[in-house]
């Protein structure tokens, strides 16, 4: 893996109004069909569900930052909650979100940039795309824009999913995108209670499978100009209704750049 790059604070603000701009076309004459629908009534099905807990101690982070994160969490889940995925429609994250600002009632929070922790608008709503794409690596759906984090920030204490599971997200180019390829509706359940982000992709029928997704391979470099960087390779296992396994499927792997020292074993 490459040296990062340092680049210079205008070139940064340029290229991110470059790709900013580009996501806009991308919306407006892309041709796409974008899920913009809403169900109140819940989907009979339920085809995923998963939850993550809303307060975690972190080393070097103010817990503020994490209450403040909670209350971005409530506005964003709020814009997408009971939203349905029709077939050939594509859910974007931010189009239905939209711009995290003061203006809409968002708070100051964590926001990882280049490998650092800085206070930013709206910090905290990697949590919703990282659960949003854990549970969708559960269903037929299609991943069809994902970003890996470029990072890892923090090592694996109580950490219960594979490294790399999730998918990082800024305004707005950095996207979740997840198109319905199936002949079946499904809706987004996602909401708070006091300790926990939840969520649930639900379907208007029984699902015909089920998925494990796990870690195939995991390896630690030490790379030429001095940093470590981290790699896996993440897969999951597809089983049909009697449980009997039909598939292995290559998910995507991750290479991120190490930002604590690594306890390295043998082999390595």
């Amino acid at each position: 893996m490459k040296q990062p790059i340092k680049r210079s604070e205008l070139r940064i603000t340029l290229g991110k109004c470059y790709y900013k701009f580009k996501r806009y076309l991308q919306w407006c004459f892309s041709g796409e069909r974008w899920a913009k629908t809403y169900n109140n009534e819940v989907l009979s099905e339920k085809v995923f569900e998963h939850q993550t807990p809303l307060l975690r101690k972190l080393k070097n982070v103010d817990m503020w930052m994490q209450y403040n994160k909670v209350e971005n969490l409530k506005i964003a889940t709020q814009k997408i909650n009971k939203i349905v995925i029709n077939p050939g429609e594509t859910f974007s994250f931010w189009r239905l979100i939209g711009k995290p600002s003061k203006r809409n009632g968002y708070r100051t929070g964590m926001v990882l940039s280049y490998g650092q922790i800085i206070e930013g608008i709206g910090g905290g709503l990697c949590q919703l795309s990282n659960l949003i794409y854990w549970m969708t690596l559960h269903t037929p759906l299609t991943i069809k824009e994902r970003y890996r984090h470029t990072y890892d920030v923090f090592p694996d204490a109580n950490r219960v999913l594979p490294f790399g599971s999730g998918a990082t997200c800024s305004y707005n180019y950095i996207d979740l995108q997840i198109c319905n390829e199936t002949d079946q509706s499904y809706q987004l359940i996602v909401y708070l209670t006091d300790d926990y982000l939840v969520g649930e992709w639900r379907s208007e029928t029984e699902p015909c499978h089920s998925y494990e997704v796990y870690e195939k391979d995991h390896w630690i470099t030490h790379e030429y100009w001095g940093g470590y960087v981290r790699h896996n390779i993440i897969h999951r296992k597809v089983y049909n209704l009697q449980g009997e396994l039909i598939d292995d499927e290559y998910v995507t792997e991750n290479h991120a750049i190490m930002m604590y020292q690594p306890y390295l074993e043998s082999g390595y």
